[in-house]
């Protein structure tokens, strides 16, 4: 699963944001966090069903230390370098 993947279902399921929501906080269009979730949950349902391995990774992430200067976000933990943060 991408990391992109893993935030989406972060953010939609976990904080309960709406599709919208988490397209304004991903910097990307609906549709593509519409994509990106429904590729992220039939991942989720194979690990749950099949009992496949389930592997997050990609991307260039780094965690937050909680201080409002990373990205000027404050509010999420979790930080991209480069074009969108997550």
């Amino acid at each position: 699963m991408a990391i992109d993947e893993f935030e989406t279902i972060r953010l939609i399921d976990l904080e309960a944001m709406t599709q919208e929501e988490c397209a304004e906080r991903m910097n990307v269009a609906r549709t593509t966090v519409q994509r990106i979730y429904n590729d992220a949950r039939r991942k989720v349902a194979a690990t749950l069903v099949e009992g496949k391995i389930l592997k997050i990774e990609g991307g260039d992430f780094e965690l937050c230390d909680g201080s409002e200067q990373l990205n000027g976000c404050g509010r999420c933990r979790r930080h991209r370098t480069g074009r969108n943060h997550a």
